[in-house]
């Protein structure tokens, strides 16, 4: 087998850390080994360390990148300035009314793979004993939610709150009626706010 050439190992590379950013969501860091990843992504186990010097140094990649997923597919949520016209203002509230619905939904919930960062790494961070680099991206990619949230250069950090906390009480009660009953309350409180 030759060499691959340097547009492919790029392509190699953004695979391996989409797969991650996936498969962390789903099973938590601790839970996927550097094998898992590079098995899901269709490459050799041998391939992984031409492009990373470590496991931290992956999830570090793969934490930014899903806060990159999330903010394209949140895009604009709100306004950008702290005095939006009327029909901003009108705008924003009608993004952050179908964001809120969207994040605190049974879809949301039973795609941990596909779903927010913040919850699906927040435990594995908060236990994390090493890779400053990644607690780093995780703040970053944290407060570059609750900023999409506001619209604005102050975040949103109790509307973040409430929607994370509910998400994660929600899966981790999934399969029972208070899990929906969860997301419900989150979100008339949210939206009803």
């Amino acid at each position: 087998m030759g060499r691959v050439s340097q547009a492919q190992a790029a392509q190699n590379r953004e695979r391996i850390v989409d797969t991650a950013a996936r498969l962390f969501r789903e099973r938590g860091m601790a839970g996927v080994s550097v094998a898992d990843v590079m098995a899901e992504a269709g490459l050799t186990h041998g391939g992984f360390y031409k492009h990373f010097a470590s496991k931290d140094a992956l999830v570090a990649e793969a934490v930014t990148l899903a806060f990159a997923q999330q903010a394209a597919r949140v895009g604009g949520a709100g306004p950008t300035d702290g005095s939006p016209s009327a029909p901003a203002r009108e705008s924003a509230a009608t993004g952050r009314q179908a964001l809120v619905g969207a994040y605190l939904s049974a879809a949301h919930r039973d795609d941990p793979g596909n779903g927010c960062p913040t919850a699906g790494f927040g435990g594995d961070v908060a236990r994390a004993t090493g890779g400053d680099g990644t607690r780093a991206a995780y703040a970053n990619g944290v407060e570059g939610f609750a900023r999409l949230l506001s619209g604005d250069d102050d975040p949103d950090l109790l509307t973040l709150s409430t929607m994370v906390g509910a998400l994660i009480l929600s899966r981790a009660t999934a399969g029972t009626d208070l899990s929906d009953r969860i997301l419900a309350a989150a979100r008339t409180a949210l939206l009803d706010s």
